[in-house]
């Protein structure tokens, strides 16, 4: 506990901008949230008042660092499985646990447990060789989508192959580097949705309402929330989904499921598990003016086991669309807040405190109103004032 509140001590290791809005977030709750980083300019390090200097693969830091805390959670999941369970086994409350995390972190491991649990997944098998590509993709058919089991983000680690002289070279490659692969169908999905639940030790969930996400060359650049024109019956299912899976899984705190949209064999619409992520996700971000209890506030509240939050939305529509960056020159960051805020003042800004280079998401814009067409021109009409400078 900190001695001059009276309240729990939570340490996110990691200070990206997901730990950034969970301080942000921590501050109402009366807390300031401690975070490791690996410099004193990350994006949360700017703005948290307990800051600690250190790498997250380093086991003597992570121990350092969980010293004093009540609970300790991530903004992303590089952390070391073996080091979490050292944490957990000299008596740090960690959540997730290592368990759970493990499904987040290799997606090989993910994979076989779903398959294990009947949950729908694209067809996959892991990938020793060339010819074991080459085998799949004659069954599912040209092209496939190859993957390294860890450590891939925002499109990294994902390559679509379409033919047998492209698998044979790259496959080589990224063996030649140790990179553990797995391969998977190319699902013709109709779009991408996500659904994040909330789990906390005592057992007790709440879940979001069903998004759309918008990917560009691998990145996400628009959220819609809710998910327009999706069957009651199945953002129902989605979010039973969350619910059983973060259950299953044992995960404490957040679980984003992102799915894809597809047609099932009757012709009528069904879904398939692409990714989990343990932590707060890019495709919540518009909880915090859309929903009562923001993603990040409520991750707190799960890992501290608190009571779930509201999670019903403010307005019958958001749109939050990513803040890329742009080219360099032109008006400063702070000559387009002035356009922008000029232009539309119901647009919400969020900012991470990054230096900004082409496509680095340096921020995000949130739009709520009644009327999608116009909420989600205003969102990415915002976007590009910051971007680049001009609607």
């Amino acid at each position: 506990m900190d001695p001059r509140t009276g309240l729990p001590v939570v340490g996110m290791v990691g200070a990206g901008q997901l730990a950034r809005m969970t301080h942000q977030a921590a501050i109402s709750l009366g807390q300031s949230l401690r975070v490791l980083a690996l410099d004193a300019a990350d994006s949360a390090a700017l703005v948290a008042s307990d800051v600690r200097i250190g790498h997250h693969a380093d086991l003597a830091a992570l121990r350092e660092f969980a010293d004093g805390c009540d609970v300790v959670t991530f903004d992303h999941e590089h952390v070391p499985n073996e080091h979490v369970r050292a944490l957990a086994e000299a008596g740090v409350t960690i959540y997730p646990p290592a368990d759970a995390l493990r499904y987040a972190q290799d997606k090989r491991a993910m994979r076989e447990r779903l398959t294990e649990l009947g949950v729908p997944v694209p067809r996959w098998r892991p990938v020793a060789n060339p010819a074991e590509l080459v085998e799949f993709a004659e069954q599912t058919g040209w092209p496939v989508i190859l993957k390294a089991a860890r450590g891939g983000y925002d499109g990294r680690g994902v390559w679509r192959v379409d033919g047998p002289v492209e698998a044979a070279g790259l496959v080589d490659r990224l063996l030649a580097a140790h990179t553990e692969l797995i391969v998977e169908e190319r699902v013709p999905l109709r779009r991408e949705l996500a659904v994040q639940v909330a789990r906390s030790p005592f057992g007790q969930v709440a879940a979001y309402p069903v998004v759309e996400t918008v990917q560009r060359e691998g990145i996400c650049v628009e959220v819609l929330a809710p998910a327009p024109r999706l069957p009651e019956a199945l953002a129902l299912r989605a979010q039973q989904l969350g619910i059983d899976l973060a259950a299953a899984l044992g995960v404490v705190g957040l679980l984003s499921v992102e799915l894809f949209e597809v047609t099932g064999s009757d012709g009528e619409p069904t879904l398939v598990v692409n990714e989990l992520a343990m932590r707060p996700h890019n495709s919540g971000h518009w909880t915090i003016e859309g929903a009562r209890t923001s993603q990040f506030e409520q991750h707190l509240r799960a890992v501290l086991d608190y009571p779930m939050g509201d999670t019903t939305l403010t307005a019958p529509v958001v749109v939050m669309a990513n803040v890329l960056g742009g080219p360099e020159g032109g008006m400063s960051i702070d000559e387009r807040l002035h356009h922008l805020f000029a232009d539309d003042p119901g647009a919400r800004v969020h900012l991470y405190g990054k230096q900004s280079r082409p496509g680095r998401k340096i921020g995000h814009v949130t739009v709520l109103g009644d009327d999608l067409e116009k909420v989600r021109e205003r969102a990415a009409r915002a976007a590009r004032w910051l971007r680049e400078g001009h609607a």
